[in-house]
């Protein structure tokens, strides 16, 4: 069984930073940081919600 990765909080922000600019699509902002793609853009609709 393998450990599911815990990414500190910089590592977050500099992912969701790439995301937000749309420089990269999903599946290579993925690729390069080595991550599914619905955790790159999870949660992105919870400010939305009051």
């Amino acid at each position: 069984m393998t450990k599911r990765k815990n990414h500190a909080p910089e590592f977050k922000a500099k992912v969701a930073l790439e995301a937000i600019r749309e420089n990269l699509t999903l599946a290579e902002l993925s690729k390069k940081y080595g991550v599914h793609a619905t955790q790159s853009v999870r949660g992105s609709g919870r400010q939305s919600r009051t």
